[in-house]
């Protein structure tokens, strides 16, 4: 059974729309685990949103590991309207989102599934049980207002696997998501 990895950048108070607003720049330590959380994973679940913007970015990106990862990987989009684009490798999910996720997971071939950055495909999949695990790179603001990753109404067990400072001082935390 595969493994379903979200990976998203928070600030201290929740925040996780629009990272690049206070996220300026990825120490080495933030580099080396988004390179441990994509090293395992083949597949990407992406919303249609975060598809549409890294789309038209990552293509020409440098950032590095990331871009040669998010580039080539199979992604799936949580979409009901046709992808416009042609990015390598992206394609929407035909049929109910969930649904397709337990049969990935289910498959016994491939490696990790991991979501990035897609905040409502995120909040669904936890809702449904099928996050596995969540990593979350927590940056040392507080920015007040935008969307959070936790909605008010769902509650969700964790087990810490790991936690680091980094140089910046952010914080890198990596939970099991308990399903009891």
């Amino acid at each position: 059974m595969r493994k379903l990895v979200a990976y998203m950048i928070v600030s201290a108070d929740g925040v996780a729309q629009d990272p690049e607003e206070f996220v300026s720049d990825f120490d080495e330590e933030m580099d080396a685990d988004l390179a441990e959380a994509i090293e395992t994973q083949d597949t990407v679940l992406l919303g249609r949103t975060m598809h549409d913007q890294w789309s038209r970015y990552w293509p020409d990106a440098e950032h590095q590991p990331f871009a040669d990862f998010i580039n080539t990987v199979q992604k799936y989009v949580a979409t009901a309207t046709p992808l416009m684009g042609g990015w390598t490798n992206a394609e929407a999910i035909s049929g109910p989102v969930d649904d397709f996720v337990r049969a990935l997971k289910a498959s016994d071939e491939g490696g990790d599934i991991g979501v990035h950055g897609s905040i409502t495909l995120t909040q669904s999949l936890l809702a449904s049980g099928l996050v596995d695990e969540l990593r979350l790179l927590v940056a040392p603001c507080v920015v007040g207002r935008g969307r959070r990753l936790f909605q008010d109404d769902v509650a969700h067990s964790l087990e810490l696997v790991r936690s680091t400072s980094t140089p910046s001082g952010s914080l890198l935390v990596h939970y099991r998501v308990r399903t009891d």
